[in-house]
């Protein structure tokens, strides 16, 4: 599976800045509660005041508060505010601040001059502790309740008489109540304080509620535009890259592919390798989005929610943890029902491929037995079992998102429930609460995406294997490290000493001890009886298969020495069974040669008798061939894949059973137009009729992989017993003496 990853190594710039929108993207997500427990905490319980250090405060009420405190906060209270008095203003600024605080016709105002954060935090402590002893003086002297004082004299004119060591003996009786609060709850109850306060010196409450809740409401639509952007560039980015790493694959598989001998392909089902080169990829490009996408900003988001939580309020952090045990529990047991069966998918992939493959090949075959319905018994076995799988896994992980819903909104109640009784006891505010349970959401919506990153792990972890088998896979055939030229002075001599070779694994070797040498100008045949090695012999030459003992020369070098494109430049390949490709009848005559003339084209058609069909249809050389040659018959296919060996005009020409599909009259007008045509060339053919090849040069006689004659056609006769009797399974004794 790792192995896979050193394929995103072209990518890593854009896995880099990924990452830094992910980060970007999970940092406005984690700051919108925030915002959403501020609009509701201060915009609308505190009436947009942020803290209880008022803005402005009239000199009466700061002198109040200041009674309260000790020197040093005297002292910082004294530096943070500056004193606006009529008296000694200019007239432009006391028209400038009368204008924005009436208060100040009747009296001084303390105005704040420090943006401090840090500042202003210590003087909310100060002041919040302040204005609660005061408003409780307050209270307590309008119910009588102080001793020794009426209750409708001046409570602040006795207080500032008080001897020092009674007044801070008040104070603590006050602050016995006071300190049973908080720190965020203390505030609160301050700012009622302070908004009377503000009402005091002639400020607009409403303006100043409704300028901060848009103010935080502009903010939250900035954040979320900004995280919406993030979040498009890292989709486009994730697909990007996911797109270019299947690219990648696609075209490194697909070269091992075309790099593998006979070898390989016996190894690998042709049905196999193209799954591994289609489905197998694609869940590799799946797993790469969500992968780029989620695995760095799950973390985030959750590590990041956890430690919101905590800094919100520690005494709810357990729900946390009960939302986390059951999601675990959950995806746990969801997991160990279903990862077993992604295993059995990519398999049955492969399988229901293969079948399907088989029975659109053979079509013609499986109608002319009339077995219709055991093929599509096969195929209803093979693709029940693939369904069933599916439905399995699929009704596994549906039962994922129902299940975690149903977590989170068992979350949201436990949150409300337990917070609605914090509110109660005046321990939490309603915006902490509600920023609680987005943070709450975050997490649990960190693990599910983590969960669902886990749902395709195990199918695409299957498929990284299936792919990693194709591309380690060691190529049997492969160049020497340093290879050598093909001597040009002996151009077209093959020769053959001493050849053995088996397959794979096999027991007994198919050809061995093969000997002889095949000259530019002549013409080599072989002939035996099937399964006697006929092909086998000719593959080796080419190299499709390497020798297992022996040598193989070709102009006088060991192939095993030469270039393998190379080496097969020089060779005219006709195969055994007429292969075509999609396009049109001229791109396949070319296709051994782009750049031959039209005229070359006409020629090489004209010898290999195919320009009769060519010139009846419509569209001449520009005719469509469909994929695999469907539309044309078994003898036009071996026509024109002839006609593709002769426009290449090779030194070497080689014909596995090329003329099978020809009746004897085209086969006898072709191979005549052909002997010109290749008289400088060495031409091997393989042939089950003795009608093709009794006029060789050479006829090599092959019996159960064993050379058992060599000669021309009368020497053959004479001397040779399988040839003789494969002659006269074929021709009269009267039509062999003619010949």
């Amino acid at each position: 599976m790792f192995k896979i990853f050193r394929y995103l190594k072209p990518f890593i710039v854009s896995i880099v800045a990924v990452v830094m929108l992910l980060v970007v993207q999970a940092v406005c997500d984690l700051s919108l509660p925030d915002y959403t427990s501020n609009i509701v905490n201060v915009g609308i319980q505190q009436s947009g005041i942020e803290n209880a250090v008022p803005k402005v405060i009239r000199e009466s009420e700061l002198n109040k508060n200041t009674l309260f405190m000790n020197n040093s906060d005297k002292e910082k209270i004294e530096k943070s505010y500056t004193l606006l008095d009529k008296n000694k203003l200019s007239k432009e600024e006391y028209d400038k601040e009368v204008k924005q605080y009436p208060a100040l016709k009747n009296q001084p105002i303390y105005k704040l001059n420090t943006k401090d954060e840090a500042t202003i935090d210590e003087l909310n402590k100060i002041m919040s502790k302040s204005m609660m002893r005061v408003a409780g003086v307050e209270m307590a002297s309008e119910k009588g309740a102080i001793p020794n004082i009426p209750q409708n004299m001046n409570i602040w004119t006795v207080l500032e008489q008080m001897p020092i060591d009674q007044l801070d003996q008040m104070t603590k009786e006050i602050d016995k109540n006071i300190n049973k609060l908080d720190d965020s709850m203390l505030t609160q109850a301050s700012i009622n304080s302070v908004k009377s306060e503000y009402e005091k010196v002639g400020l607009d409450i409403e303006k100043l509620q409704t300028n901060y809740i848009f103010k935080s409401g502009g903010i939250m639509l900035l954040v979320a535009l900004i995280s919406m952007a993030a979040t498009v560039t890292v989709g486009f980015l994730a697909a990007k890259i996911a797109a270019g790493m299947g690219k990648n694959l696609r075209k490194d598989v697909f070269r091992k592919v075309v790099g593998f001998s006979n070898v390989e392909f016996d190894k690998f089902s042709t049905a196999s390798l193209i799954t591994r080169s289609t489905n197998d990829i694609q869940q590799i490009q799946t797993l790469m989005v969500m992968l780029v996408r989620m695995v760095f900003y799950a973390p985030i988001l959750g590590i990041g929610g956890v430690i919101k939580v905590l800094d919100t309020d520690t005494s709810m952090a357990w729900i946390i943890g009960v939302a986390v045990v059951a999601i675990l529990s959950l995806v746990s047991v969801l997991f160990g029902l279903a990862i077993p069966r992604f295993k059995k998918v990519q398999k049955l992939v492969d399988k229901l491929n293969l079948v399907t493959r088989e029975s659109l090949t053979g079509m013609l075959v499986i109608r002319a037995f009339g077995t219709q319905k055991i093929e599509e018994e096969r195929f209803d076995e093979t693709n029940g079992l693939l369904r069933k799988t599916n439905t399995f896994v699929n009704r596994i992980m549906s039962m994922m998102m129902p299940m975690m819903m149903l977590i989170m909104n068992i979350i949201t109640i436990l949150i409300v429930w337990v917070g609605a009784h914090n509110v109660d006891a005046g321990s939490m505010q309603v915006g902490d609460m509600m920023a609680f349970i987005q943070y709450a959401m975050q997490i649990i919506m960190s693990f599910l995406m983590i969960s669902m990153l886990s749902v395709i792990l195990p199918r695409a972890s299957v498929s990284a294997t299936r792919i990693s088998e194709v591309l380690n896979t060691d190529i049997s055939i492969k160049d020497a490290n340093d290879t050598k030229k093909l001597d040009k002075s002996k151009d077209g001599y093959i020769e053959f000493k001493n050849v053995s070779f088996k397959y794979p694994d096999a027991e007994d070797d198919v050809i061995s001890d093969i000997s002889f040498t095949a000259k530019p100008g002549e013409t080599t045949a072989f002939i035996g009886s099937t399964g006697s090695g006929k092909s086998t012999l000719i593959n080796l030459i080419p190299r499709f298969f390497d020798v297992t003992s022996g040598e193989v020369l070709v102009n006088g070098v060991n192939i095993k020495e030469v270039s393998q494109h190379e080496l097969r430049g020089k060779i005219g390949y006709v195969p055994q069974k007429g292969i075509l490709f999609s396009g049109t009848i001229d791109s396949n005559i070319r296709y051994g040669v782009q750049d031959a003339t039209k005229e070359e084209i006409e020629k090489a058609s004209t010898i290999a008798q195919a320009m009769e069909f060519i010139q009846d249809k419509p569209d001449k050389f520009e005719t469509e061939i469909a994929q695999g040659g469907t539309n044309v018959s078994g003898g036009q296919k071996q026509r024109l894949s002839i006609a593709r060996a002769l426009a290449k005009n090779p030194n070497i020409f080689i014909f596995d059973d090329s003329f099978s599909a020809l009746d004897l009259k085209t086969d006898a007008k072709l191979r005549r137009e052909l002997k010109p045509e290749t008289k400088d060339s060495t031409v091997l053919i393989v042939a089950q009729r003795i009608s093709t090849i009794m006029n060789a040069d050479q006829i090599i006689v092959l019996d159960e992989g064993k050379m058992v004659g060599k000669g021309k056609h009368e020497e053959l006769l004479q001397d040779c017993e399988v040839y003789k009797q494969i002659a006269l399974s074929q021709l009269s004794k009267e039509e062999l003496a003619h010949e």
